[in-house]
């Protein structure tokens, strides 16, 4: 369902209250604010950390952290396997 560019590459968007996190065939779904227009850059991918910049409707452009580790935990994946091939993340919509 989730055809990434390479096997390393995990992709980042969202939609609505909700961001996603894709990569292989998985889709991992997490809330976000209602505020959020878009993400609009991946800064950083560091092993489950991510730095983006995103653009807000009342903020702007800023820059935000997200913890996958931490959202994975709570899903009951095994984080290190899920994360280990990822090499990077980028931003997409379709």
């Amino acid at each position: 369902m989730f055809h990434t560019a390479n096997s390393q590459t995990a992709f980042l968007s969202n939609k609505g209250n909700y961001s996603s996190f894709a990569y292989g065939n998985k889709e991992i779904r997490f809330r976000t604010s209602s505020k959020l227009n878009r993400y609009t850059e991946v800064r950083k991918w560091d092993n489950g950390y991510l730095v983006v910049m995103a653009d807000y409707q009342t903020l702007g452009l800023t820059e935000e952290y997200i913890d996958m580790t931490s959202i994975l935990n709570e899903l009951y994946f095994d984080t290190k396997k899920f994360l280990e091939p990822i090499k990077e993340v980028k931003i997409r919509y379709e």
